[in-house]
């Protein structure tokens, strides 16, 4: 029996694949899937959150919990921007073949980043009321942003560390614990989803409750992992202040963070704007349509984190060769995934509607056309967010900022500001579409200024 347990060891070890391989299509394809299908499945169950408010709820709850969500992606993001930036250090670290200093870095960015939850969390539960005041929500939508809003917010630094260690687990070459980890969360959050809104009746509270419970065990899984003895390559444990590494962190990570944040804002300024020119549907139709982005987009994202830390270590071990060669394969990859996203999209756009808002035609007519026109972006947005989370990768902060900032704040708040004067509601679904075709073509110019500097 020994025998075959060694044995069965040995085929593990064959199989197993490490950031010092050389990578083949079908190599990518088995290291980044479940990174893909972690970022897929966290899409699925806050899709299946926003089922259960629309159709249990009805559709002022369901505007009010799309209406305050920007706010909490924006105060939620300091930890993606930890686990992005830390790990592209940490890979970078490891390719330089010292394990104990990246142990020690992996742990303060942990412990950081809880702690910064902690700090954020009680300003925003405090602050809540003046924010959904100050971005316009009143009377009843109002009150619901504000339940909705305090109880995510007090579930913030497990949040923060969920959203971290989804880059870490990949880092540390146990992508698929990450899909586990979503696994545990999402069902977790789906099964109370209907018990607290189906069963109990307990509304807007019900729904991030639900959220806040879950968010918790994706967070407590990792904690637990890490501390204990493991197979991976990092370990949570003692670490010392480091100034110069969470600054060049912070400073790797800040695209995501630009990104997340501007993102937000421009989603608020979406709603101030949808409720100018189409009131309460337009602000429904709105989420509806981001809550179908969160699926496509999580495919484009899931494979920038898990391709990150391969180009990080490559990167640390000066192997241009492979560097160039992953960059090859995943530009062709992230090329035929955006025209079938494109092409689903447009097929599926009536499907798509009718699952949130098809118990009222007149805003599912308005869905399906924002879907029309929306769904051309998909075109285009990949590119972007591979090329931001690719030099994130290489430690160059500074252009993957640039990419992020330029496609989220500066193209798409120029959009949106300026296409509904010229078409009316249409030009707040093409200001997407508008926005992310000059970003791709930013994101070309950098992939071919910086290709002599980073030998890819």
């Amino acid at each position: 029996m020994e025998q075959n347990i060694n044995t069965k060891e040995q085929k593990t070890a064959k199989t197993a694949i490490k950031l010092s391989d050389h990578f083949s299509y079908k190599k990518i394809f088995r290291f980044t899937l479940p990174s893909i299908a972690m970022m897929l499945f966290s899409s699925v169950y806050g899709i299946v959150d926003g089922f259960f408010v629309s159709n249990f709820v009805g559709k002022t709850a369901f505007a009010a919990v799309n209406f305050i969500m920007p706010v909490l992606i924006i105060i939620s993001t300091f930890g993606f921007m930890l686990g992005t930036g830390g790990s592209a250090l940490v890979g970078k670290t490891l390719g330089e073949k010292d394990t104990e200093k990246a142990n020690s870095l992996f742990s303060l960015f942990v412990y950081i980043a809880a702690a910064l939850g902690v700090v954020i969390s009680v300003f925003a539960i405090i602050f809540m009321p003046n924010i959904a005041l100050a971005l316009g929500a009143k009377g009843k939508m109002f009150e619901l942003s504000v339940i909705y809003g305090r109880i995510i917010s007090a579930a913030l630094p497990a949040y923060m560390l969920q959203l971290e260690f989804q880059s870490f687990f990949v880092t540390a070459e146990k992508p698929h614990l990450g899909f586990y980890t979503t696994l545990a969360s999402g069902l977790t959050n789906m099964v109370l989803d209907a018990l607290f809104m189906a069963v109990f009746k307990m509304g807007v509270a019900g729904a991030a409750v639900a959220t806040a419970i879950s968010q918790t065990v994706a967070a407590l899984i990792p904690i637990v992992y890490f501390l204990k003895e493991n197979k991976s390559l990092l370990k949570l444990g003692k670490t010392k202040w480091n100034g110069k590494a969470v600054l060049k962190a912070a400073s790797n990570g800040s695209s995501e963070l630009m990104s997340n944040i501007s993102m937000s804002l421009v989603g608020m300024l979406y709603n101030v704007q949808l409720l100018k020119y189409a009131g309460e549907n337009g602000v429904s139709a709105y989420g509806v349509l981001m809550y179908v982005n969160m699926i496509f987009i999580a495919v484009f994202i899931g494979y920038a984190v898990g391709s990150a830390p391969i180009f990080s270590y490559n990167f640390g071990s000066a192997n241009h060769k492979e560097l160039k060669s992953l960059l090859k394969k995943s530009l062709t990859i992230i090329g035929v995934s955006s025209v079938l996203m494109f092409i689903s999209a447009e097929i599926f756009k009536g499907v798509l509607s009718g699952i949130f808002v098809g118990y009222e035609k007149e805003l599912y007519n308005l869905t399906v056309r924002a879907f029309l026109i929306f769904g051309f972006s998909f075109i285009f947005s990949g590119l972007s967010i591979f090329a931001s989370s690719f030099f994130t990768a290489l430690n160059d902060g500074l252009t993957s900022a640039l990419i992020s900032f330029l496609r989220t704040l500066v193209f798409q708040l120029s959009a949106i500001l300026i296409l509904p004067l010229i078409w009316g509601i249409d030009g707040i679904w093409a200001s997407v579409v508008v926005a992310d075709a000059i970003s791709f073509a930013v994101s070309i110019l950098f992939l071919a200024v910086k290709r002599k500097k980073y030998k890819y």
